[in-house]
């Protein structure tokens, strides 16, 4: 592979030094556009350099789109945006095979799927049957048509918005669509200091035009690898375990954490670690990621539903209950 950045391992990933300018620059561009809220920015990075996929859900009005466009924009790679609506179909996601008259052959034509970074916006509008179109990709990255099988490019991320399920016209995501999202995120409203900010910067123009790309898919993908070798010692492990354990034990939860959960957690968490500048991950990095990791994937009792609690409240309960192992050392 051939990367554009210096720093590179014998490995062929980019070292740590080249890992933190390239994730700064992409932070600084997203920035531009997306004002006051550096913790939401630096989850959408987490789920790239995890190798992960995004789930931004908010009202309306709030940068969902703009959030992940941005991030789009950042990159020089492939990039397709998928709008979802009650009549788009399985195929206009994945492609669908064409019967050419002129060969007599069939022909397959790609998707909105066959790109570096999809953008899928207002996911939960679109109907269940054509959510499920995004099952095997995004966790397989590949795509199954009419029986043959299409490698998906590396690398591959998919950052969809939805609005709340309360909303009219919303469809809410299945459980196993659900767990395939690395990390959900709510952007929220700005402060009064950020809105006044945007007022100035972003009345008179489109913030999004003035983005230029500031990094490549090669260079993204050096440092996904420089990620994967980010050191996760027993402790941290176990501690991953016994978090997502905790989750299925808990009365006021239907369904606790899956196997899955479990690998995401440990992926982010070293996507942590990268952005703090070390090669091995803390406790601390678990918990920074813990929430927006696992509760997404978590169904509420109905008792606990009916007394309004939230999964995000569960599993910051749990942080505080379990013990933390010692800290790791370099």
């Amino acid at each position: 592979m051939t990367v554009t950045e210096t720093g590179t391992t014998s490995s062929g990933g980019a070292d740590l030094e080249t890992l933190s300018r390239v994730v700064e620059r992409v932070r600084s561009n997203v920035k531009k556009v997306i004002e006051g809220k550096p913790d939401v920015i630096n989850t959408v990075l987490i789920g790239l350099l995890a190798e992960g996929h995004i789930l931004i859900e908010d009202v309306p009005g709030v940068g969902k789109t703009m959030l992940s466009k941005s991030l789009a924009r950042s990159i020089e790679c492939t990039v397709r945006r998928i709008q979802f609506t009650p009549d788009l179909l399985p195929s206009d996601v994945t492609g669908v095979s064409i019967f050419n008259q002129n060969t007599r052959e069939f022909e397959f034509r790609p998707g909105g799927v066959f790109a570096n970074i999809v953008v899928g916006d207002e996911i939960n509008r679109a109907s269940p049957k054509t959510q499920s179109a995004l099952l095997e990709c995004m966790a397989e990255h590949q795509v199954t048509v009419d029986g043959v099988t299409y490698g998906l490019a590396s690398p591959f991320l998919v950052v969809a918005t939805q609005n709340p399920i309360e909303m009219d016209g919303t469809y809410p995501l299945p459980e196993a669509q659900r767990d395939r999202f690395t990390a959900r995120v709510s952007i929220g409203y700005p402060d009064p200091a950020a809105e006044l900010t945007m007022l100035d910067e972003h009345a008179a123009a489109e913030p999004l035009e003035q983005l230029r790309p500031v990094a490549d898919a090669p260079t993204v993908q050096a440092v996904i690898e420089a990620v994967r070798r980010i050191r996760v010692g027993q402790e941290v492990r176990q501690y991953c375990v016994d978090l997502v354990t905790a989750t299925r034990r808990l009365p006021d939860l239907r369904l606790g954490a899956s196997p899955r959960a479990t690998l995401q957690l440990v992926r982010a968490a070293r996507a942590q670690a990268a952005l703090q500048g070390r090669g091995f991950v803390t406790p601390d990095d678990v918990r920074a990621v813990a929430v927006p990791v696992l509760a997404h994937r978590l169904l509420l009792a109905p008792d606990a539903r009916a007394a309004r609690r939230s999964t995000a409240e569960l599993v910051h309960g749990l942080l505080t209950r379990l013990p933390v192992p010692a800290p790791a050392r370099a």
